[in-house]
């Protein structure tokens, strides 16, 4: 099973489990990040997604300070498909150049993030550092 940490020098987070399946996401909380960490936990193969692209993928989310999940398709049971100009700047940084069948670790300061402002019900706190496991499946 493939695993890897990213050490934010704050906030530490392991990952476990294959590509395709929902990985097991174990975060210390610390301080929140100031700059976006990218972590290739799988590479896959093929072109590199550009700016802009229509992508699917599947994901899960979590707040660094909670630990605790907020959002993940494969709760719903099927990747979600959306174009990444319409996302949250860190995704839009963090998942260019990724290739399909890849795994990517993101941990997004705040600003790049949802801020101070985080979706009504979201299950975010204002400032909080997000991080995101993605499988890229496939972008056009």
């Amino acid at each position: 099973t493939p695993s890897d940490s990213a050490d934010t020098s704050s906030v530490s987070v392991q990952v476990t489990g294959d590509y395709g399946s929902e990985p097991v996401v174990v975060i210390t909380p610390g301080d929140p990040v100031i700059e976006l960490q990218v972590t290739d936990l799988i590479v896959g193969s093929g072109d590199a997604l550009a700016a802009g692209a229509m992508l699917t993928a599947d994901y899960v989310g979590y707040g660094a300070a909670t630990g605790q999940m907020f959002d993940a398709s494969w709760v719903r049971g099927e990747p979600a498909t959306f174009p990444l100009d319409k996302v949250i700047q860190g995704w839009q940084g963090g998942i260019v150049g990724m290739q399909a069948g890849g795994r990517r670790l993101l941990v997004i300061p705040a600003e790049l993030g949802y801020g101070d402002n985080p979706p009504p019900g979201s299950g975010s706190e204002a400032g909080e550092t997000l991080i995101f496991v993605v499988d890229l499946v496939s972008f056009e």
